[in-house]
């Protein structure tokens, strides 16, 4: 196939390029680099099958020759307040890239008779009261909150997917994304991982808010993009959930990260933040094994292995 990723610079973007031109497909990478890396994509010059296009989807895109998939993948989503690359400070960017930006793609995806696949995510849950999520959640979900320039922007962008697949039969799929990792994410990203590993790798106290009770379930972003691949190659059109079951406390989670790095820092405790924090988090993934015959197969501990050699470069450590 010929398909289309928007967003590729970004930290998933960039895997998925490399998945799918491993798969034999030729390959369209869009990203106006406005939270996206050049970096990621570097070692893509020169092959035949990569083209890139720097264009903002939240404008009309146009990309010549015919397109077999189009891979919604552009938006911010750092939650990181401090970071300029975070959607706190690029509220409009991030719902225009959502509403703006999907409507453009489906419009594409229409045009060419080409399938098309969403980038969503667990944040359109809230701060769930059903535990673990499932795709019939419908979410705990605060529309004018801080948060919701995100959430809100991806329930929207769900909602229109759903709309052209049902009125133009546009052949589309949704991918709930929960916590990734992997080399290529943006240590400042302000998830628990990045923050907690560069303390580490750093050797400084591991910072938990609260009293670490507050779960997350991590998922290595090798598995991940198989997972989003398999649903691109799928004839599902529902959301399908794609991430790691196994759930633990910020705590054990911190715990482990020190264990791993053999860091002496320890752990300090910090007051809770109030930004509305989904204080449990973990997908049920029954469908993603019913329909795709999908579940991740890299533990933590190897996904952090994997993962910190990356860290280390960027740090200045290696």
């Amino acid at each position: 196939m010929r398909i289309l990723i928007t967003g590729a610079a970004g930290f998933l973007g960039s895997h998925l390029c490399d998945k799918l031109l491993a798969d034999g497909h030729e390959v369209i990478g869009m990203d106006n680099f406005i939270t996206g890396n050049a970096q990621n994509l570097a070692h893509l010059a020169g092959n035949e099958k990569f083209s890139f296009y720097r264009h903002d989807v939240s404008n009309y895109i146009f990309v010549s020759g015919k397109v077999d998939a189009v891979m919604h993948f552009a938006s911010p989503a750092s939650p990181n307040p401090q970071s300029a690359a975070g959607y706190f400070n690029l509220p409009i960017q991030t719902m225009k890239a959502g509403a703006l930006g999907t409507h453009n793609c489906l419009g594409l995806a229409r045009a060419n008779n080409a399938r098309f696949i969403l980038a969503s995510t667990s944040e359109i849950y809230g701060d769930p009261e059903v535990h673990p999520q499932a795709e019939t959640y419908t979410g705990n979900v605060d529309p004018v909150g801080l948060r919701a320039v995100y959430d809100e922007a991806k329930r929207f962008a769900e909602s229109l997917t759903m709309a052209y697949h049902r009125y133009h039969k546009v052949d589309t799929r949704i991918v709930r994304i929960f916590n990734t990792y992997g080399p290529r994410m943006d240590l400042e990203d302000g998830r628990a991982l990045p923050n907690l590993l560069k303390q580490a790798l750093l050797g400084q106290p591991l910072t938990v808010y609260g009293d670490g009770g507050q779960t997350r379930s991590f998922c290595y972003v090798d598995d991940l993009v198989d997972g989003i691949v398999k649903l691109l190659y799928s004839d599902e059109h529902m959301p399908v959930n794609i991430g790691n079951p196994v759930e633990m406390s910020i705590l054990q989670f911190a715990e482990s990260i020190n264990k791993i790095t053999a860091n002496k820092g320890g752990i300090t405790y910090v007051d809770a933040r109030s930004s509305r924090d989904p204080q449990r988090r973990r997908p049920d993934i029954t469908r993603a094994k019913e329909i795709i015959k999908w579940e991740p197969a890299v533990n933590l501990e190897e996904g952090l292995r994997r993962t910190i050699p990356y860290f280390k470069e960027k740090l200045g450590l290696a």
